[in-house]
């Protein structure tokens, strides 16, 4: 009939949420690789609770394991500069793992997406993160496939964990859209400065009072 037809809506477009960084309680910590020529496109407050879970995840096998980072997306209002706050670390289930690969199956997906419709409505997945036994801080060539086909948004991020000699980082992309497999980032830990640090991985330096003066873990 004329005047009928089907209407198709734009998909919906995310967006942050807007608030401040929490930056109060928070104790920052950076690596080697972070100048003020590198501008990621977020930075990271970690949440004690997922530092905890993905350090117990991490020491679980010799083999890789992985899982999700649960939290919210955020921008600030008057900067415009986004950063995310990572509440919880979900390890992922039904993954095909070995030594020096990890692999998400679509039943792992399917149930990471169930718990977190369960446990954490209004929050979404922001990053991952996998471990890499003895080998180091790095996203291999299938790594960073995952990340691109997995997590293609901007603003997720991954880290790496390796568990044996307490290293962890960050890999972001920068502005332009860039990811660099070898220069990962710190973080924000999120309540370090209110209950104590926790954080234990030695190839991070703590920033004191927010100035340049670092103290090796």
């Amino acid at each position: 009939m004329p005047g009928l037809g089907i209407r198709i809506e734009p998909p919906d477009i995310l967006q942050p949420q807007i608030a401040a960084k929490p930056l109060e309680n928070a104790l920052r910590w950076e690596s080697q690789h972070e100048s003020a020529e590198i501008i990621p496109t977020v930075s990271v407050f970690l949440h004690r609770s997922a530092y905890i879970r993905v350090s117990v995840h991490a020491c679980s096998a010799s083999d890789e394991v992985g899982g999700v980072l649960v939290g919210e997306w955020r921008q600030e209002e008057e900067s415009g500069e986004q950063y995310l706050v990572v509440k919880h670390a979900l390890p992922a289930r039904h993954t095909r793992q070995g030594s020096v690969y990890l692999t998400f199956t679509q039943d792992s997906l399917v149930d990471l997406h169930e718990q977190i419709d369960k446990r954490y409505q209004g929050e979404r997945i922001i990053g991952w993160y996998h471990t890499h036994p003895r080998m180091g801080i790095f996203l291999s060539h299938y790594d960073t496939w995952l990340h691109s086909n997995f997590f293609p948004e901007p603003w997720q991020v991954a880290l790496v964990v390796e568990p044996y000699s307490s290293l962890g980082g960050f890999f972001i992309r920068q502005r332009d859209g860039e990811l660099d497999p070898h220069r990962y980032f710190g973080f924000y830990e999120a309540d370090g400065a209110n209950g104590g640090s926790i954080a234990r991985w030695k190839n991070l330096s703590r920033v004191e009072n927010g100035s340049e003066r670092r103290s090796v873990l």
